[in-house]
């Protein structure tokens, strides 16, 4: 074969070397211009954030707790009184039939001295001083509605009210489930009655101040300071009595000594012994009332506090009493 032969069939090898070469890039090159699908990696592969972290996850609103109301004290509780014993026999010593029952919880004070009145308070009840007594007996519980209405039935006794034809006596106080609460519109002479049915008295002045204070002395029945929710006081809101042992009692064992009525004593309404004080109201003649009621402010319920009345037609909704022997 001639050269010039050989030239030209090399001169088409060489084309078709070039063809070949030129479509095999063009391949490559489409493939590349391809769109790659980038997947994300776990954190711990890369420094960076995946597109989750990116994106805040929306989380639902924080639940509102709404406070609540704090709740009210409860009402006060009574101790519940002991079953009643029989009531004395009459005068004649002749038992009824059925013979009425009344509440006989009764407290021994011992012997010995206490301190009588206070120097900073009214002047009434100066000057404080050492007094000593006797032994002697007081009624836990002030007289209810429940033991007035026994010796009611017993005796047939009428009041000074129901005597004056008053509406307001211890009948229209004596309401339904007002059982324990204590007696109240009771003159001096009325409660005096009772306590001789009973076979007791009423105690004297010095007695139920040594009685109230308690074995501490104290001018509460808790203690010194004035403490508004452990008394049916005027504070208290009651506007009224509450069952008797509804608050917790003294030392001694007594119940409202301060609070839920005043209570008549056996001594005259007058000066203490060493005391150069004139009340207006001091008389031989009155009779005095002790411990405050439901519609008294602190200085009024003192264990010291003193106060009295005519023995014979002073009879408030808030006075009652208590026995002694």
């Amino acid at each position: 074969m001639s050269n010039l032969r050989r030239l030209k069939w090399l001169s088409v090898a060489i084309l078709v070397v070039a063809s070949l070469v030129l479509v095999a890039c063009g391949d490559v090159v489409e493939e590349i211009g391809e769109p790659v699908a980038v997947q994300p990696t776990s954190p711990g592969e890369s420094g960076g954030q995946t597109a989750a972290q990116a994106t805040p996850t929306p989380t639902s609103p924080p639940v509102q707790i709404l406070p609540t109301n704090t709740p009210l004290p409860p009402p006060p509780t009574p101790t519940p009184l002991p079953t009643n014993t029989p009531a004395p026999e009459s005068a004649e010593g002749a038992e009824t039939e059925a013979a009425p029952t009344i509440t006989d919880v009764m407290v021994e004070i011992p012997a010995g001295p206490f301190i009588l009145g206070n120097d900073n308070s009214d002047p009434n009840e100066a000057p404080a001083q050492e007094m000593n007594l006797p032994a002697f007996m007081i009624d836990a519980f002030e007289v209810t509605n429940a033991d007035f209405a026994a010796f009611v039935e017993a005796t047939g006794y009428v009041t000074y009210r129901e005597q004056q034809g008053s509406p307001q006596n211890w009948r229209s106080a004596y309401a339904e489930g007002k059982d324990n609460h204590p007696v109240v519109f009771v003159t001096f002479e009325d409660a005096q009655a009772f306590c001789q049915w009973a076979g007791k008295r009423l105690p004297t002045e010095f007695e139920w101040e040594k009685a109230a204070r308690g074995p501490e002395g104290f001018l509460y029945p808790w203690g010194n300071e004035y403490d508004p929710t452990l008394l049916n006081g005027k504070d208290s809101g009651l506007r009224g009595t509450t069952a008797v042992g509804s608050y917790p009692p003294n030392g001694y064992g007594l119940f409202d000594v301060a609070g839920n009525v005043k209570e008549w004593v056996d001594s005259p309404y007058v000066a203490y012994p060493g005391s150069d004080y004139q009340d207006n109201h001091y008389s031989p003649d009155y009779r005095g009332l002790r411990g405050g009621g439901w519609f008294d402010e602190a200085e009024f319920v003192l264990s010291t506090n003193r106060n009295g009345g005519d023995p014979a037609i002073t009879a408030n909704d808030d006075i009652g009493f208590r026995c002694a022997k």
